[in-house]
């Protein structure tokens, strides 16, 4: 059975990051790092497990950036005007010198707002991206 064989993979992240992982490693008493990501890779994949493509969701996509990184505020917009039809509402928040924080409430097909949300989330400069939803048509 070599779907139940372990696979190993690398994983890079800053320093400070890790520290912050580590120190959740040991708050949720994981025996190791590994279990760890194993358990969010198993969450992620629940979360996601309920939509099918052509699903009609709401929900809003949470972003928390750098407004100082290169070409980030450009690719935002570009991305949001380039699916504006997905998006109910914005609204932007100057949390420090140079750390924002946007929630874009959205609706849409389901494959359309996870595509929003992954391109905007997997920018260079955004730190989080959380991306909720809800079917607003019965299942």
């Amino acid at each position: 059975m070599e779907d139940s064989l372990l696979k190993r993979f690398g994983v890079s992240m800053e320093g400070s990051l890790l520290r912050k992982f580590d120190h959740l490693v040991m708050q949720k008493r994981y025996t190791n790092r590994s279990e760890a990501v194993r358990d969010l890779v198993r969450d992620a994949l629940v979360q996601q497990s309920w939509e099918t493509a052509e699903q009609i969701v709401a929900g809003s996509i949470l972003l928390f950036y750098d407004h100082h990184q290169r070409n980030l505020l450009d690719e935002l917009t570009m991305i949001q005007h380039e699916m504006h039809d997905n998006i109910l509402a914005t609204t932007h928040f100057h949390l420090e010198k140079s750390s924002c924080l946007e929630l874009i409430i959205v609706k849409g097909k389901a494959k359309e707002i996870q595509l929003l949300s992954d391109k905007m989330t997997s920018l260079k400069g955004v730190k989080y991206g959380k991306f909720t939803v809800a079917p607003v048509e019965k299942m």
